[in-house]
């Protein structure tokens, strides 16, 4: 397990959780654009996912946004994934 995966398991808790799971593209970053609202700048937000194309839509629209991506892992058949909202 890499430290980046230990890093993310130690916010478990800590964040606001979207549960997107068993939605597909676009679900779950629609999700995220609903609850990034009501995350405090600084705060971190965990979407998690079934959905594969997240991994590559959720850096992207972070990246867009202004948001910091911080990484995912994987955990009992789904993906859990990280950011931090930044404005």
């Amino acid at each position: 397990m890499s430290a980046q995966t230990e890093e993310l398991k130690a916010l478990t808790g800590t964040t606001t959780v979207v549960d997107a799971r068993g939605t597909s593209c676009p679900g779950p970053i629609l999700a995220a654009k609903k609850a990034i609202g009501g995350v405090p700048v600084g705060g971190v937000m965990e979407v998690l996912a079934t959905d594969s194309g997240t991994l590559k839509d959720l850096p992207a629209w972070s990246k867009k946004m202004g948001h910091d991506f911080m990484g995912h892992y994987e955990d009992s058949g789904y993906l859990r994934l990280f950011l931090k909202k930044m404005k």
